[in-house]
């Protein structure tokens, strides 16, 4: 049965059909999802069973992987510097208590944000497995920047047209109220992107901001910081945004290059366990651009 794609959301995101991630996909499949992704940025695959080998596995297929923050960390409670580890429970399972620092970082990922924007290179898709969910609260929100980039006004749109920003991993945590050692800052320094992008595969220009964005090139630090928050208020209106309600079993996948995203609050005293894997933009697309024939998967 050919693999479908159901849109779900406003003007993006879409629901795939049933197919188990577990096996090894043929090639058509992989640059069917590569296609899907290129038009809705963020699709939902429900009712998965995998484990994190099968994971990493799958998520091999679309490029090398982003290790992201883990890059100034020494631990992991899987075992590997390949998966994000979005849970508040330690290597036992047991929920963390309040005061732990591990936390912090679970907060910080309350902020709408791209992930790995302060890395070079920075990230492309993001692979969210549900392994555990708590009762009530915890979604996750998308927000598209490529609607938001069409829908900004004539005078906004000129005003940031050629400028660039700076993203730094540890601004969130420092906006939080949490410092970060030289270590840290050694391992993962400030890094400079355009604020408007283009697609490579489709043409579409987007916003590339979200709370990594700290300053801007050739503004004061006080102008840029309420230009990056008029910019963020504007693309995360109710319009451009779909909020994901986690189902156990659900992967969803989404396009940082394009999206922004934030998870909602819920109580951190209710066991909840998401795994992310990454995949770095390596500015090789898997697909060609629109009109050109596919590539072949690795």
């Amino acid at each position: 049965m050919a693999l479908t794609f159901r849109p779900i959301g406003p003007g993006f995101a879409a629901e795939a059909s049933t197919i188990d991630l577990r096996d090894r996909l043929p090639d058509s499949d992989i640059l069917a999802i590569d296609r899907a992704m290129n038009e809705h940025a963020v699709l939902v695959f429900r009712g998965q069973s995998l484990s994190p080998d099968q994971q990493l596995a799958f998520t091999k297929r679309f490029g090398p992987l982003d290790i992201g923050l883990n890059a100034a960390n020494k631990t992991f409670r899987l075992g590997t510097n390949q998966f994000a580890d979005i849970a508040n429970v330690d290597a036992n399972g047991n929920v963390l208590p309040p005061d732990d620092p591990k936390l912090m970082g679970l907060l910080a990922n309350q902020l709408w944000h791209s992930d790995s924007s302060f890395k070079d290179p920075p990230a492309k898709y993001s692979m969210l497995y549900a392994a555990h969910i708590p009762d009530k609260g915890g979604d996750t929100e998308y927000a598209d920047m490529r609607q938001a980039y069409d829908a900004l006004p004539d005078e906004l749109r000129e005003l940031i047209d050629g400028r660039v920003a700076e993203h730094w991993a540890f601004h969130s945590r420092t906006w939080l109220g949490s410092g970060n050692t030289t270590r840290d800052t050694n391992a993962l320094p400030p890094v400079h992107w355009p604020l408007i992008r283009t697609l490579p595969e489709t043409g579409r220009k987007n916003l590339y901001i979200g709370v990594h964005a700290r300053a801007i090139d050739g503004m004061t630090v006080p102008e840029a910081r309420m230009l990056l928050l008029e910019l963020l208020e504007f693309a995360t209106q109710r319009q451009f945004v779909y909020r994901h309600k986690w189902q156990l079993g659900d992967l969803v996948i989404w396009d940082n290059r394009c999206t922004l995203h934030r998870g909602m609050r819920y109580d951190i005293r209710a066991r909840r366990e998401l795994r992310r894997s990454t995949t770095e933009d390596t500015g090789v697309p898997l697909t060609q651009p629109l009109g050109q024939p596919m590539a072949a998967a690795s």
